[in-house]
């Protein structure tokens, strides 16, 4: 089980956020998210949102530390990226 994460990188709120993604299934991530005591609310389409106080958490749980360009390769070629607009299956 391999689980990735991106560098808190990202703005929004008024912190720092990361991207935690799997490159094999959804029910990985979950699985990853909630040992991690990531919300429910945090999963976004196709990845969780993690803040950065939590990043060095998530490697220390195992998360894999790549780049943010790393994060979206990876979702595209397992076929788990689910764009903005697009519909989700199942909801």
């Amino acid at each position: 089980m391999t689980v990735y994460i991106d560098p808190p990188d990202w703005p929004g709120h008024g912190r720092m956020w990361s991207h935690l993604v799997s490159d094999v299934s959804y029910d990985e991530l979950h699985d990853f998210a909630r040992r991690l005591g990531a919300p429910a609310r945090a999963f976004e389409r196709d990845h969780y949102d993690i803040p950065s106080h939590r990043y060095e958490d998530a490697v220390a749980a195992g998360a894999v530390e790549v780049r943010s360009r790393e994060v979206v390769r990876l979702l595209l070629a397992s076929g788990l990226r689910r764009p903005k607009g697009r519909a989700v299956p199942g909801s």
